[in-house]
């Protein structure tokens, strides 16, 4: 049989930084690939990046907590039945985690999550799943637990291997409440000076452009658990270039931005609650990808989950250069419309090619 080459689809990318990172996950200054059609997005980065660089210790960045979760679905004759299933999950939780450490070589369930409504169970379990994002693995993990729960003789019943419940590529509350993938906070203090020479802005500016755009304008628009400019362009551009599952940006994107004028200077932090990426797995083993992740020194030989930590706190710095660096241009009239103009009709350094 010959090999048939899968046909690809060619997406401008360009190394944009370094960026200079603290914190347990990640430490140095690292450059960061970002594959967009939207070109401003490289020089706009890299903008925050350069600001980064004049800041000791840089965007400090700490990952809170990680796990992948697949809800699944039973259906009963009751609730009373229902609720009974519920309360046998929950008593015999050991019993399950055994399940998984059987079927699976790096999933482990840390928890379970009983919902009922009506005649119906969800049970939102949650792994780890080392270095891997794990969308397979914790379905192939749910499928070997349903079975088991099924063979109890509770009444239950087959709903849904997924039941919503997860909640996977949706935007809803449930995943920053509970937490789905890596949950990562980065943050920087940047001094009044480097403000107004880096940014053309000042802290009162920020904030106040903080909570009139990003929280006031993101609450009447109905957005859920999101207050920011525009995180998903960064995560698209990185999760592109790494291989990951673009389609994570739907709950990756829900995130807030926070700003705080102090005497020193601005506080400016982004949280990411649900960063859906991993190192392996699907998608890691195309040759670009592979350069990219080995380049980011997320191919080195470190506990399970290290490189996927690494990752996410590379992530987490990069869209807190995107979003300051958007929001300080949006603190002065026109010069918004008027970077676009250039950066898209020119050849700006960022630009493929440009470094």
């Amino acid at each position: 049989m010959k090999n048939v080459s899968t046909p690809s689809t060619l997406v401008p990318t360009s190394w944009v930084g370094p960026i200079r990172v603290s914190g347990d996950a990640v430490e140095g200054e690292i450059s960061v690939p970002l594959a967009t059609y939207e070109s401003p997005l490289w020089p706009s980065v890299g903008r925050g990046a350069r600001v980064s660089r004049q800041v000791e210790g840089g965007i400090k960045v700490v990952v809170l907590g990680e796990r992948m979760t697949r809800s699944v679905l039973f259906s009963a004759p009751d609730a009373a039945v229902a609720h009974a299933g519920a309360l046998a999950v929950q008593s015999r939780l050991g019993e399950l985690q055994d399940v998984v450490a059987q079927a699976s070589r790096f999933a482990q369930l840390i928890e379970a999550h009983p919902e009922v409504v009506g005649n119906l169970l969800f049970v939102r379990f949650a792994f780890t799943t080392g270095d891997a994002s794990g969308h397979n693995m914790v379905t192939g993990a749910a499928d070997a637990l349903m079975e088991r729960i099924l063979s109890w003789g509770t009444g239950l019943g087959y709903g849904s291997i997924s039941g919503n419940y997860c909640s996977d590529k949706k935007a809803t509350a449930v995943n920053g409440i509970l937490g789905r993938g890596r949950n990562v906070v980065a943050d920087i203090l940047l001094p009044h000076d480097l403000l107004a020479s880096g940014l053309r802005t000042d802290a009162r500016k920020m904030v106040d452009l903080v909570v009139r755009k990003n929280l006031v304008g993101s609450t009447i628009a109905g957005a859920i658990r999101s207050a920011n400019a525009h995180y998903a362009n960064m995560l698209l551009a990185f999760y592109l270039a790494t291989g990951q599952d673009a389609a994570n940006i739907v709950e990756g994107s829900q995130g807030i931005t926070f700003a705080e004028e102090r005497p020193e200077g601005l506080y400016f932090s982004c949280t990411l609650p649900h960063l859906i990426v991993g190192t392996v797995g699907n998608g890691k083993h195309l040759p670009h990808v592979e350069h990219n992740l080995a380049r980011l020194g997320c191919r080195e030989q470190r506990e399970t989950g290290a490189n996927a930590r690494r990752l996410a706190g590379l992530i987490a710095a990069t869209v807190l250069c995107g979003e300051l660096s958007l929001l300080a241009a949006q603190t002065n009239p026109g010069e918004l419309m008027a970077a676009h103009h250039r950066l898209e009709r020119g050849t700006p350094e960022g630009t493929p090619g440009g470094g």
